[in-house]
């Protein structure tokens, strides 16, 4: 009876274990093996997902060795990949793309517009992804899987589960569902998720961080039609809103008496057809993909003492479409030939109300209303494999037509084009360690947020400019990897060289409404060095150890002063137990536990641009030091039929006061959670 049950464990999509292989899709835009590929990938689990209680897809991405989250409010979070954030990194859902036209410079909070509980994995490619996806990949890829269903080949099938999600101090309480259905032909999946975040209470000294909470709704819906024995049609919707959402840090420090996103949301619906023909000799699979995202952002901000409330209104509908062939052309050799196109209509107003009198003024928005952006590429990706050697390479063309036109600041038609490559070699050392050696160049072209922002962004006032190209960068890595049963590393070194960044400079001595005044030109040159490591041991039967540790060094060679942003040495370090002998419940169940002991870090980071002084989010002198506790376990209980996971958990045990280096809030003090979910 015990092993039948431990069969439906390891069944379960919920709490199977994780393995030594690991598929990516992420590094070529095709299945290969991680260990065998020459870059730097992370993959985290649903597993990992779930076992943390992740709150939001950005603070999922903290434990991922290597990469940093800004968080400039309770409602965001922007992953920083070797030194680079916002539009320097590239964020893609299902492989369709996130970023848009409107991606600013700096720290945003679009990753936060994904739900975790949606989530079947995420991949991090670090220092690529231009050939494979495009734009914005200079300090990497962050491509976020979400669950998809499976065909039952033997009669029909039908699962779901209920979860509850509780924190301590009002800080959160959460409502998911979802069930799935499926048989020979057909599976679909439908998830929905409440959740209700109070405001943010922080360690130590610091207390409630009013206004911060906010409330969510979300909605994933996922079909797989087989066509055929050899084409399967999926047809996906996601859906996620947010409503007022504060941003903390500029009521506190910047003398608004109102700075809220009144409405963050999210949609995207797409369609992919796949089609694995069987004797087409060397044609393995054509996949084609047609998309809609929509991104909807509404802002409204009041000074104090002030009698105008600013309404502004910002959406993005960007289409876009994609076909992909993947070749074995030799036995050694497998290719991905793709092409595909992104079009962008950004809509953007701005209305003035005075509060006093109640009279609306229509003004010109952020960015210029009816701006569009389209891209066009074609690309490909090989693999090839000698002996002990794995190479790897791509090569892609990308053109883009951007137009923006209104009153303020004329017409402009940019057509900038790049091109990119990669190169990477592995060579398997022996059946335990291979050393892996990659080059990728990479791109972003000027968007819409560079041609046509007007008025406050951050702490300063933007006006457009109209002669931009693109950036680009040169990451250059060296690694190594080893893989047994019992201990697995990782451990690279990098160097990202950075070409024409377009950069925000100070318009002589002007302000506008007490800011100064900024514009952007190509006029800086800078570079990205550092190291990652990584390690994973089991001790005993039970134990297991992990850890990370990650260092850059940023440089603006222009202005001979650090780069913006850079993080610190931050690392973790996990301890898990895991009882993996089940016990018994009698004769029709069956239970089992983990528990795990996380120490994350980061050092001082007091080596400061000049940006970094003058913003509000770093204390005067650099952002100190930190160290978090947490304690964290999962008991879960189960049957032929129900599985029943009570995940309990302490955090920030020593109740430290911290901040992630230039977030606009402090995070979680200590606290209590409990998440409880039953499935069938």
């Amino acid at each position: 009876m015990l092993l039948s049950l431990r069969n439906l464990l390891a069944q379960s999509p919920e709490i199977k274990q994780d393995t030594l292989t690991e598929i990516i899709v992420t590094a070529q835009r095709s299945e290969t093996s991680r260990f065998d590929t020459p870059a730097s990938v992370e993959k985290l689990t649903q597993k990992h997902l779930l076992d943390r209680q992740e709150r939001t897809t950005p603070e999922a991405l903290m434990s991922t060795p290597g990469v940093f989250v800004q968080k400039t409010n309770h409602g965001g979070g922007s992953p920083f990949i070797r030194g680079l954030t916002g539009n320097q990194t590239l964020l893609l859902v299902d492989g369709i793309r996130l970023s848009n036209a409107t991606f600013r410079y700096g720290p945003n909070q679009y990753l936060n517009t994904i739900d975790p509980f949606s989530i079947q994995s995420i991949e991090v490619l670090k220092g690529g992804g231009s050939v494979g996806y495009g734009s914005d990949a200079l300090g990497g890829t962050v491509n976020v899987l979400t669950q998809s269903p499976d065909f039952q080949e033997n009669g029909s099938k039908w699962n779901g589960k209920a979860l509850g999600l509780w924190r301590s101090q009002e800080m959160e309480k959460t409502a998911h569902a979802d069930l799935s259905f499926s048989n020979k032909n057909l599976a679909f999946r439908a998830a929905g998720s409440l959740r209700r975040f109070g405001d943010l209470v922080g360690g130590d000294t610091t207390g409630v961080q009013s206004p911060s909470g906010y409330d969510e709704a979300a909605f994933d819906l996922k079909g797989k039609i087989r066509l055929g024995q050899t084409s399967t049609l999926t047809l996906a919707k996601q859906f996620l809103r947010q409503d007022d959402v504060p941003v903390f840090h500029k009521i506190q420090l910047e003398d608004f008496a109102k700075n809220h996103m009144t409405l963050q949301q999210r949609q995207l619906s797409y369609a992919r057809f796949e089609f694995a023909p069987e004797r087409i000799s060397g044609l393995q699979k054509i996949t084609a993909t047609a998309s809609l995202h929509r991104t909807d952002e509404h802002r409204e901000s009041q000074k104090n003492g002030s009698p105008t409330l600013r309404k502004e209104f910002d959406d993005v509908r960007s289409l876009g479409a994609s076909v992909l062939a993947e070749f074995t052309v030799a036995e050694w050799w497998r290719s991905t030939v793709g092409v595909e196109t992104y079009h962008d209509l950004v809509g953007s107003t701005r209305t003035d109300v005075d509060t006093g009198t109640g009279v609306e003024a229509d003004k010109r928005g952020l960015y210029p209303d009816g701006a569009t952006h389209l891209s066009s590429a074609i690309f490909c990706t090989n693999e090839w494999e000698s002996g002990d050697w794995n190479f790897t390479g791509g090569l892609r063309y990308n053109h883009f037509s951007i137009k923006t036109e209104d009153e303020t600041i004329g017409k402009t038609h940019l057509t900038p084009g790049a091109l990119v490559w990669n190169a990477g070699a592995l060579r398997k050392l022996d059946k335990q360690n291979s050393a892996f050696a990659s080059f990728n160049s990479a791109f972003r072209a000027p968007n819409v947020d560079d041609l046509g922002s007007l008025g406050i962004v951050d702490f300063r006032y933007e006006v457009p400019t109209a002669d931009l190209r693109p950036e680009k960068s040169y990451n250059f890595e060296l690694g190594w990897r080893h893989k047994q049963e019992r201990w697995r590393a990782e451990a690279a070194v990098f160097r990202n060289e950075l070409r024409d960044l377009i950069t925000r400079v100070r318009v002589g001595s002007d302000s506008i409404a007490g800011y100064p005044v900024y514009q952007k030109e190509n006029v800086q040159r800078g570079y990205v060095q550092g190291m990652e490591m990584n390690s994973w041991l089991r001790m005993t039967g039970r134990f297991d150890l992990s850890g990370n540790l990650a260092w850059q060094y940023g440089q603006n060679v222009t202005d001979a002063e650090p780069l913006r942003r850079i993080p610190p040495l931050f690392g973790s370090m996990v301890l898990r137990y895991d009882n993996n002998k089940d016990g018994s419940l009698g004769k029709w169940a069956s239970y089992g536990w983990s528990a795990s002991l996380e120490w994350f870090f980061a050092s001082k980071q007091d080596r400061l641009a000049a940006g970094d002084k003058a913003d509000n989010r770093i204390p005067i002198g650099g952002t100190p030091s930190w160290q978090v506790v947490n304690l964290h376990g999962n008991f879960r209980i189960y049957t032929r039929r129900i599985t029943v996971n009570l995940r309990p958990g302490i955090w920030n045990i020593l109740n430290a006061d911290y901040r992630y280096h230039g977030s606009g809030v402090n995070g979680v003090g200590r606290s209590a959670s409990l998440a409880a979910s039953v499935g069938f």
